[in-house]
């Protein structure tokens, strides 16, 4: 291989920063980098499936797929991690409490096993004061896996 490493871009937050926005940790944390984004709009985020995430050894024995509701989990977390990063100055996620509400038109299109880098594209579609609306699609490959379209509400936590 002669691919030069330091061409590689560096993502716009790593695992460090994610564990600062997101209160996910081991074995709920699904996103290990973000590498596009765009505040008040999308951003791009990836998760890298081994075989040793845990819900593999009992979905399936001796066939790994990853659950397709884990992937809308992912894509929720993305969706986050862009409403953290697109907060007014000084106002931290970590004042906020962020949750589903619904999931629309989910689909999954391809199994996702050991090995693959999924790629999350999260946009978001409009925002009614503190609730929420995005669309989401997940690649491997290139290749959309799933799908959904999904609203979350975020409330500012009471001291």
């Amino acid at each position: 291989m002669t691919e030069d490493l330091n061409s590689k871009k560096a993502p716009l937050f790593n695992i460090e920063d994610i564990m600062r926005v997101l209160p996910h940790r081991y074995p709920f944390l699904l996103i290990d980098r973000v590498e596009e984004f765009e505040p008040n709009k999308s951003i791009k985020a990836i998760k890298n499936v081994t075989m040793n995430e845990p819900f593999f050894q009992g979905h399936f024995p001796g066939h790994p797929v990853m659950p397709g509701v884990l992937m809308i989990e992912a894509m929720a977390q993305a969706a986050g991690i862009s409403v953290s990063a697109s907060l007014p100055e000084g106002e931290s996620i970590q004042d906020y409490n962020f949750y589903f509400m619904t999931v629309n038109e989910a689909k999954f299109r391809k199994v996702v096993t050991p090995g693959d880098r999924l790629e999350f594209y999260v946009t978001k579609e409009r925002q009614l004061k503190n609730v929420y609306k995005f669309k989401g699609e997940v690649k491997v490959d290139g290749n959309i896996v799933a799908e959904a379209r999904f609203s979350a509400i975020v409330f500012k936590k009471e001291n």
